[in-house]
């Protein structure tokens, strides 16, 4: 190989190592945005189950681009996300070994959706959970502690965050154990957090007080599982020619005589797909609201725009119906194994990034079939 005449760089990304399968079904936010307290009081994430996909038309605005004042067309991702409701919490103090939780509060009243969580076996068990603790919102000794715990968080926390759950009611999934989640709460003093977080208990959170339109986000969730997978399928290394021996869809030099083993950096088979993986930089063209009575009449029609104006929903063909509030985003998001586009990912705002150029969207293409 003294004297090749083409360069070829290694197939595949060493960052993504050890590609094995998640230990979670569900995304995690593993970092939260960095808190700015000269901005209003906000939550940083919010749960989002895949609905599917289609394609839009849009008008790109992006002077110095070949495709400027032309339309594109571009594939979204369709995300349910109905309302989440607050339930509890937590105070971190930061440590010389990073964050731990000095107080969690939960809620007086608890759905029995989110107390399936903590159930193994919600058929079999005695239901018992919060029922004591709620009592602490009742007497006067549990008042005293609450707003004993409330005001040391006050004083020695430096981050807030909220338990918030979904609410799977809302949503055509068998499932009924909701999704439980930890939000950290970004803006404003740590007295000012508490006390917005403290009104917000047991309330809904829509979509529409976290993220705005137009506004890039990120996406957090687990692949779509695809097995145990050859080099040829997991890498996309080159095939070699059809006369090789033992096969052709292989690595033909492992690496050298010594030293005696193989290196992590060398292509092999293995697990294929069900990773933990962040999608950074997407836009969001369209928070949609979902089926809402006007006037005493049912309005489905939340795909329309300026430029297509019949009446129609947004939901993709032959998949999941999106009845609640909806949002596009662009591009792919992590398809999870849990039935096909019925799946659970976290979205969370990084406010340094963002997309030269002003999208214009004209108008929704709901049916690829």
């Amino acid at each position: 190989m003294s004297h090749r005449k083409f360069s070829a760089p290694r197939h595949g990304s060493l960052g993504f190592l050890p590609r094995k399968r998640s230990k979670r079904h569900r995304g995690k936010v593993k970092s939260f945005p960095k808190d700015d307290q000269s901005k209003p009081i906000h939550l940083t994430a919010f749960l989002g189950y895949k609905a599917g996909m289609t394609h839009i038309v849009r008008e790109v605005d992006r002077p110095g681009s070949k495709v400027n004042k032309k339309e594109v067309v571009e594939a979204v991702t369709v995300v349910e996300t109905p309302p989440m409701v607050i339930v509890g919490i937590v105070g971190y103090v930061q440590t010389p070994r990073g964050l731990r939780s000095l107080k969690t509060i939960f809620a007086e009243h608890i759905s029995d959706e989110c107390k399936r969580r903590f159930y193994k076996n919600w058929y079999k068990s005695k239901k018992k959970a919060f029922t004591k603790y709620c009592k602490k919102w009742q007497d006067d000794e549990g008042k005293k502690q609450l707003e004993k715990d409330f005001a040391s968080m006050k004083k020695y926390c430096q981050v807030i965050r909220v338990i918030a759950h979904t609410q799977m009611r809302l949503l055509p999934l068998r499932q009924k154990k909701s999704h439980l989640m930890e939000i950290q709460v970004n803006g404003g003093t740590v007295a000012e957090k508490v006390d917005w977080a403290r009104e917000k208990l047991e309330q809904q959170v829509a979509i529409t007080g976290v993220f705005g339109q137009d506004e890039m986000i990120d996406v957090i969730g687990v692949t779509k599982g695809k097995g145990y997978k050859g080099v040829t399928s997991r890498w996309h290394t080159k095939k070699l020619p059809r006369k090789t021996h033992r096969g052709l869809r292989k690595v033909a030099c492992i690496g050298a005589w010594h030293p005696a083993r193989v290196a992590f950096s060398v292509a092999r088979a293995g697990q294929k797909g069900y990773h933990h993986r962040t999608e950074i930089n997407k836009k969001i063209y369209k928070i949609g609201q979902g089926y809402h009575s006007k006037d005493g009449k049912l309005v489905k029609n939340n795909a329309s725009t300026d430029y297509d104006l019949s009446d129609k929903s947004i939901n993709p063909l032959l998949l999941m119906s999106c009845d609640e509030d909806m949002e596009l985003a662009l591009g792919a998001a992590p398809e999870m194994h849990e039935e096909l586009f019925h799946a659970a990912f976290l979205l969370r705002t990084e406010e340094y990034r963002y997309l030269g150029g002003i999208l214009l969207f004209e108008w929704w293409v709901c049916s690829l079939w």
